[in-house]
């Protein structure tokens, strides 16, 4: 139920990813992270994802859309929502310097990763 939710509420923020499958860009490679933040680095943790999500969509023309929440019950419970324009584009992603920045900075932060896969279902949103 959860991972519906959170697919839910990221799939509904997508806008730029609506317009894309619409015309007739199937290929995009999406997947969910889930994270697990040790309680006494959260904010630090925070810190570092946001600066390593903002250098991703801003220097790297393959990352369509990366959106992170945490659980209101349980903040250390992170979702990021990743959209990458292919695989290539995610294989690419992972080598860049802000992101190998970002893994290095959280290595001891984080406590587990699960990474899935997913494949769009539909895709709404409004405009603006």
């Amino acid at each position: 139920m959860k991972f519906i939710i959170t697919f839910i509420f990221f799939t509904s923020n997508c806008l730029m990813t609506n317009q894309l499958l619409a015309q007739g860009h199937q290929s995009r490679y999406m997947r969910i992270a889930r994270i697990v933040i040790d309680s006494a680095q959260l904010d630090n943790y925070k810190t570092a994802l946001q600066e390593g999500m903002a250098d991703a969509v801003k220097k790297e023309p393959g990352v369509i859309s990366l959106s992170a929440v945490y659980d209101k019950s349980h903040p250390t419970h992170i979702t990021v929502f990743e959209i990458y324009l292919d695989e290539n584009a995610y294989k690419a992603h992972i080598q860049t310097a802000h992101f190998l920045k970002y893994k290095a900075t959280v290595q001891n932060m984080v406590k587990s990763l699960e990474l899935v896969d997913v494949e769009p279902i539909a895709l709404e949103s409004k405009p603006g």
